[in-house]
């Protein structure tokens, strides 16, 4: 189930951010303390921030902002397209839950803003992304290096019915 943030998830943020496997194509884990300071004890609602719960728990979040013009990987002239982002908890991995909740939240996206894409960056030598994006239906607009490592960037365009 998708739903949002709530004060009782604020442990599974923590561990999230902190977690050295979490982490592993981020750039690495952040200091326990550090995320311990950073993480509001209400953490933040707003519209594109989903917490993936599973028998009334948190065990990732997923996410759709806007992608930093500033970036590499557009595939707008104007830049700003929405980003899919998703974090699990380890404890989580290889049962399906990214899919199924990363579907759900381009669902509510493609009924909220029609027509608009949305790209997924990652790092190639990130497997399972990689295979998620393609489940998800992403395709490759470019490959280029970034944070020291080769970044793949795919689109997903909403199915428009025609009629």
């Amino acid at each position: 189930m998708l739903r949002e943030p709530e004060a009782r998830d604020r442990s599974a943020f923590v561990e999230l951010f902190a977690s050295p496997e979490v982490g592993t194509y981020l750039g690495g884990a952040r200091p326990r303390d550090e995320v311990e300071r950073a993480v509001p004890e209400v953490p933040g609602r707003r519209p594109g921030l989903f917490v993936i719960d599973l028998d009334g728990a948190m065990i990732g979040m997923v996410t759709l902002d806007r992608r930093d013009a500033e970036r590499r990987g557009h595939v707008r002239p104007d830049a700003g397209e929405a980003e899919l982002g998703y974090l699990l908890l380890p404890k989580a991995w290889g049962r399906g839950y990214a899919a199924e909740a990363c579907a759900a939240a381009l669902a509510w996206f493609a009924e909220a803003l029609p027509g608009e894409p949305v790209v997924l960056c990652t790092q190639t030598a990130n497997d399972r992304s990689m295979r998620l994006a393609a489940a998800l239906g992403f395709t490759e607009v470019e490959r280029f290096e970034e944070y020291g490592a080769e970044q793949w960037l795919g689109v997903w365009s909403p199915v428009t019915p025609s009629g």
